[in-house]
């Protein structure tokens, strides 16, 4: 009878050298994503109401859509 959120974030590659390496993070409500951040796309896409209006923000700040696409150096 509670909210349930979490985040799963999780990167895939074919290659031995990882120079095909997608990061996937996904913000998930109630076992829905709401929110994605696709390395290939570069931004973060919104699935729900809620979803849009903070991938708007998130990709507004610079600072925060950098360190997100670092992360899949990092990782």
């Amino acid at each position: 009878n509670g909210y349930y959120h979490s985040r799963w974030a999780t990167c895939f590659h074919s290659s031995r050298d990882f120079s095909d390496m997608v990061l996937v993070d996904n913000y998930i409500f109630n076992k829905d994503v709401y929110i994605q951040f696709n390395s290939t796309v570069g931004e973060f896409v919104g699935y729900t109401e809620h979803g849009v209006y903070n991938a708007e923000r998130f990709n507004k700040d610079p600072n925060f859509l950098q360190q997100e696409r670092a992360n899949v150096e990092r990782v």
